[in-house]
């Protein structure tokens, strides 16, 4: 029998989680669905209000003009104010419910706002950590094996036997590694492939250019706007990562356009795509603040 309880437990529980999970979507809806019906009982108790006035104007009409010789002043004066208090009254009481509601409704939207704002400052946190052991644990492999095992170690390098005839080597296959967590390929399912190679260099030089001049002038840049450039589609890592003056190269570099850059693939051999990755500074989300972000030259 103890059985059945532990199972409802467990389905309890997973509900709950389900429920925590999704309760920012559904607390926008719910506030959203109050703000609609808090303008509907407004305008409800809106259509009220002439007879509630009226039938005020009426009362002051009457206690102003009656006379009386055991009616004094002050208690004209008394009438007109218990007028004034029972319409307010009436009036508050037509649109409480409308209050009310909106109330609540604006409640729902904060919270909701609040839970994905704490949300998204511990994924930020969350990922900046990552990024930060990541950057450690490649100073280590560099430091111990040298720059470039870490950038075969990173991009996945192979070694493929060379015979020629005349001599047996070793040497990395151009064209095999695989690219990093930032990189993309440049191919036809961009709208700005070209087959040839001339148009594709100055294309993705002309961007390169482009965000090199947006970063200066703004002193950040995110990935994502990067892709836009290229017609590559966004990622959820774009929407944190990027560049920005003061905290890493402060240049944007495509990896394919600088004679001294360790290419990945020789760039007028590719026939039908081109691997760009991207020095992105990391994560540059939380770093966006008044005076972080110093002026571009």
């Amino acid at each position: 029998m103890s059985v059945v309880p532990a199972v409802i437990g467990k389905t309890v529980a997973r509900n709950s989680l389900l429920l925590q999970k999704n309760s920012p979507g559904l607390l926008f809806s719910a506030g959203l669905a109050g703000m609609i019906g808090s303008t509907v009982l407004a305008c409800r108790a809106t259509l009220k209000m002439d007879e509630v006035l009226d039938e005020a104007k009426e009362k002051l009409i009457t206690a102003k003009s009656l006379q009386h010789r055991e009616y004094s002043e002050t208690d004209r004066s008394r009438d007109m104010y218990l007028i004034y208090v029972q319409t307010s009254a009436k009036i508050v009481r037509a649109y409480a419910p409308a209050i009310i509601v909106g109330g609540l409704s604006v409640a729902a939207l904060t919270r909701s706002h609040i839970i994905l704002t704490r949300r998204n400052a511990a994924l930020t946190a969350a990922y900046a950590a990552l990024e930060k052991g990541f950057a450690e644990y490649r100073a280590r492999v560099v430091e111990k094996y040298g720059e470039e095992e870490d950038r075969n170690f990173r991009y996945a390098a192979q070694e493929v036997e060379i015979k020629d005839g005349k001599k047996t080597g070793h040497e990395l296959k151009a064209g095999v590694v695989g690219p990093s967590i930032y990189a993309r390929w440049f191919n036809a399912d961009s709208s700005s492939w070209s087959n040839d190679p001339n148009v594709n260099y100055f294309f993705l030089k002309c961007q390169q250019d482009w965000a090199n001049d947006m970063l200066k002038a703004r002193g950040h840049l995110f990935l994502n706007e990067v892709y836009d450039t290229l017609g590559m589609p966004r990622s959820k890592a774009g929407a944190v990562v990027g560049w920005i003056m003061g905290a890493g190269d402060d240049y944007v570099n495509f990896g394919v356009l600088m004679d001294n850059d360790m290419c990945i693939v020789d760039f007028f051999y590719a026939d039908d795509e081109i691997l760009l990755d991207f020095n992105v500074d990391g994560v540059i989300f939380d770093k966006i603040e008044k005076g972080t972000v110093k002026d571009g030259d």
